[in-house]
């Protein structure tokens, strides 16, 4: 009689575990994500992403090689006929040339991986992301759908993909995969046009083949989409390739992707939002976002003969990051390789200038959020970033009195005032109207102007 009762418990007992799990089960179970921009807009961004805030772009192809005008080359010789382009090839180059003759002058002969990956890593970016195709539609790896225009068939025969990636996460670095939709010149893309986005030749056989060979052979952390803007996303099939990634992809819980998915997705669907090249909100967004920028000014690619006053100095680089790492961006600064694979000295220096600064600065950047207030009222040249209690109020501009005042933090009794890279506490007095006074310490007097940026790190304020 006992035994019964207890096997009788036992299985009402198993039998309410069983109900449980049954009920609980779509809770426990990750969503499945709909083809379609509701569903796919809902999941939330992998947090690895917020926490990055800095990373390089690296913009390298077929384009290096001529190095002149921008990575669009191509498209403003043949396509747009322009007059200065058909006079650099026609006083550079052989009658006849083609684009195509170029491919086998994109050498790579000096391409080190752990070198760039080295550099990326002093340069304090926490992912990197690089060019596998532009709009010119050559592969960086080698493509089963590029036939004899992909970096193994031709110029470099190398992986110039998976070459990096190796690199990057052997030096603990995110890998994030820049690819092209559309290819300017690609027959199968032109019959498309043609037809009005009727048929998806291009998209079948083409473009969305790679986009999953990429996924399935690099494993990415981010997918940095482009080439978006001539077809809806119906044309492109975005929806079905981003469910599969969030879903069923080898990267589905980590991978991150931007919001250039079709011709009137920018800024309003995908993962986090790029807007526009460069892009400034001027106030905080509601919604993850990534400034990119170049320190060229002019191009993406690599040109043979800019000129340093085209160039981006480190003061502008640092004001950039600080601006948009407070209204809540992430900062992702390009370089363009040239074509034997060597990032230029120039580009070195800038990269290592920021990366000295993030060495004194990154806990006021790295991991951080954005503060209840951006910027100072009266000047664009402090901005704030906070980590829990904590707020950090980067400041640009040395004051000439050595003092610093800030109107926005409250300050309480409690209040504690440091600099990031010196040591100690600096003082620090309650202001005639609202915020406080701080005095930094003393700078010696200098012909040169100092570095730019410095952070106060304040704790016990409001």
């Amino acid at each position: 009689m006992a035994a019964a009762a207890l096997t009788s418990r036992g299985s009402m007992a198993a039998a309410g575990l069983l109900w449980l799990t049954v009920a609980l089960g779509p809770v426990l179970a990750a969503p499945r994500y709909r083809p379609d921009w509701a569903s796919l807009d809902a999941r939330p961004l992998p947090a690895w992403f917020d926490q990055a805030k800095v990373g390089v772009f690296v913009h390298w192809g077929v384009f290096s090689v001529p190095a002149w005008g921008s990575e669009w080359f191509w498209w403003h010789w043949q396509g747009e006929h322009r007059a200065d382009y058909e006079r650099f090839v026609q006083r550079r180059y052989p009658p006849d040339t083609a684009y195509t003759d170029f491919a086998p002058r994109f050498t790579a002969y000096d391409f080190q991986p752990r070198e760039w990956a080295q550099l990326f890593q002093r340069a304090g970016a926490r992912y990197v992301v690089l060019t596998t195709k532009h709009h010119e539609g050559f592969t960086n790896w080698g493509s089963s759908v590029s036939w004899n225009w992909n970096s193994l068939d031709t110029g470099p025969h190398r992986d110039l993909v998976g070459e990096l990636g190796q690199a990057l996460r052997e030096s603990n670095i995110r890998y994030g995969l820049y690819h092209s939709l559309l290819e300017w010149f690609n027959p199968l893309y032109l019959a498309d046009k043609e037809s009005g986005f009727k048929t998806q030749n291009f998209v079948l056989k083409k473009t969305m083949p790679e986009l999953y060979d990429l996924v399935l052979k690099y494993k990415p952390d981010l997918i940095w989409s482009d080439g978006d803007w001539e077809a809806p996303a119906s044309y492109w099939n975005s929806t079905s390739f981003l469910a599969w990634l969030y879903n069923d992809s080898p990267v589905k819980d980590t991978v991150v992707v931007n919001d250039r998915w079709c011709n009137n997705c920018s800024c309003h669907h995908g993962g986090y939002y790029n807007c526009a090249d460069k892009y400034k909100p001027g106030t905080l967004p509601t919604h993850k976002w990534e400034m990119c920028s170049s320190i060229d000014k002019l191009s993406w690619g690599y040109r043979s003969n800019m000129n340093i006053a085209e160039l981006m100095d480190e003061a502008s680089i640092i004001e950039e990051l600080v601006q948009t790492v407070s209204f809540g961006g992430n900062y992702l600064l390009n370089v363009g390789p040239t074509k034997e694979g060597v990032i230029v000295p120039i580009f070195q220096e800038r990269l290592l200038a920021l990366g000295r600064w993030l060495d004194t600065n990154g806990e006021a950047i790295y991991e951080s959020k954005p503060w209840r207030v951006q910027m100072e009222n009266s000047t664009d040249t402090v901005w704030y970033t906070s980590k829990g209690p904590v707020v950090y109020a980067i400041f640009l501009i040395w004051p000439r009195s050595n003092v610093l005042e800030l109107s926005s933090p409250t300050p309480s009794p409690a209040t504690q005032v440091s600099m990031l890279g010196f040591a100690g506490t600096l003082k620090w007095q309650k202001s005639p109207g609202k915020g406080l006074v701080i005095t930094l310490p003393y700078m010696l007097p200098s012909p040169l102007p100092p570095q730019s940026g410095w952070t106060v790190k304040l704790e016990g304020v409001k």
